[in-house]
């Protein structure tokens, strides 16, 4: 489960991605326009340290863009080309936001998601020591693969393969090889495994990542 805060984040989240994702090679939209939130869904770092989010958002009237981000108390080392930036949070103090593929806490959870529908984070919060469930604001829908899931992080972090394949990042935890989808569009998960996700207006399912 992820514990969340009602907080004062500055920069925003959103206003943070309007600065980092026209820097990208697979952006798409309008630099220097607007983003706004589609959906989003969580991992859960076993651990408990790291805050594992994925955003959906569009720039401006710009298609989809799939955002995986880590959240860390502390600067990841040797992750400074996946930095994202640094939000002041006015309960945990500050964050290091990283792009979640260059973060070895990312893989494995998404390797777990591709290939055993592991599913997300049930998000919630805490009121007068009650627990207070957030409903999901989108469906994510695995698959059963019967492959062995790599767990735990990586010995270091894993570098993304290049943008390349239209907007494909794709990253290596053991054998498994995972491509995240930036753009995502309506398809069917293929065999070796898949994650696929709808949300309200977005009844057919699209494709968030897969083994390749």
């Amino acid at each position: 489960m992820a514990l969340l805060h009602r907080a004062e984040l500055r920069p925003s989240k959103l206003e943070l991605l309007a600065g980092w994702l026209p820097g990208r090679s697979w952006f798409a939209g309008e630099a220097g326009a607007e983003v706004s939130r589609v959906a989003a869904y969580r991992f859960d770092d076993p651990a408990g340290e790291v805050g594992v989010e994925t955003l959906l958002v569009r720039a401006g009237a710009g298609p989809v863009l799939q955002v995986p981000l880590t959240y860390r108390g502390a600067p990841l080392a040797g992750a400074d080309e996946h930095l994202v930036g640094v939000i002041e949070h006015s309960v945990l103090g500050r964050r290091w936001a990283y792009d979640a593929c260059g973060d070895p806490v990312y893989p494995p959870l998404l390797a777990a998601a591709v290939l055993a529908d592991a599913g997300q984070a049930e998000e919630y919060f805490e009121v007068d020591g009650k627990r207070e469930v957030r409903p999901a604001s989108m469906t994510l829908t695995g698959s059963r693969t019967g492959r062995a899931v790599p767990t735990g992080p990586v010995p270091a972090a894993p570098v993304p393969a290049g943008p390349g394949d239209s907007g494909v990042t794709v990253v290596r935890v053991g054998d498994v090889e995972l491509a995240v989808v930036r753009r995502p569009v309506p398809a069917e998960a293929p065999g070796l495994g898949g994650l696929t996700g709808t949300w309200p207006g977005q009844d057919e399912p699209v494709l968030l990542a897969h083994a390749r």
